[in-house]
């Protein structure tokens, strides 16, 4: 892949065979984040998981402590009189039928999915839609529940969702560079600290292999797991 300039003038002040202290890495990360928008810090982890086995797969949710800075969209597919209760919460959408028919439409504006149990017989008729989005409301990650404005509430507040790709890794946002250092570091902390929670009792040898943080544009920097794992023990 071709990179810009101001790419490979970044690329410069990153030793790639090096892994940096988690706050070293991020506080470089955010010196790196200059381009003309407030970019997103990510972080990538690498497990050694099989996704092809079912008990392998990991899959949950977190709730960042101080948010990714995003302004999550919630829909929320429901009936009375738990409607009332969603936008009460501050649902950006509430309602059923007609937001099925404009999902099927194409329609798909909306960061997260909220839905009850009564009304997944008519909402699983959208996975097709959805399903490729990572919008589909699943019992896993808190988006099939009576408790619709717990869900709203938690994901207005910044609960992420995070699943494992099928080449083993995590990919989530932890926050916008205009963050402050140490609530980003708290974020990818309480990131990282339920993935190795939910490390599959089948999975065998070395877990996690490999933590990596970078902004929306900028170069990659490695993350030394092996402290950052002894310190959450």
């Amino acid at each position: 892949m071709k990179r810009s300039k101001r790419y490979r003038a970044l690329s410069e002040n990153v030793d790639p065979k090096a892994a940096y202290d988690l706050e070293k890495a991020i506080q470089m990360v955010k010196e790196s984040a200059t381009a003309k928008f407030d970019e997103s810090v990510e972080i990538a982890i690498r497990l050694g998981v099989d996704p092809k086995k079912a008990d392998q797969m990991v899959r949950g949710t977190c709730a960042l402590p101080h948010g990714t800075g995003k302004k999550v969209r919630v829909l929320v597919l429901c009936a009375p009189p738990k409607d009332k209760e969603a936008a009460e919460a501050g649902a950006d959408f509430v309602g059923l039928e007609e937001y099925i028919k404009k999902i099927e439409d194409g329609w798909s504006d909306v960061d997260a999915i909220v839905a009850t149990p009564d009304v997944m017989k008519d909402v699983g008729k959208l996975g097709r839609f959805l399903g490729r989005k990572g919008l589909m409301p699943n019992p896993k990650a808190g988006t099939v529940t009576q408790d619709v404005a717990g869900a709203v509430q938690e994901l207005k507040a910044g609960r992420i969702e995070f699943r494992v790709d099928k080449f083993g890794n995590i990919h989530a946002i932890i926050g916008k560079a205009s963050l402050e250092a140490g609530k980003l570091y708290a974020n990818a902390k309480t990131l990282i600290e339920q993935v190795v929670r939910l490390k599959p009792s089948s999975a065998k040898g070395q877990y996690v292999k490999n933590i990596s943080v970078s902004s929306t544009m900028g170069p990659g920097v490695n993350v030394d797991r092996v402290t950052l794992l002894e310190s959450l023990r």
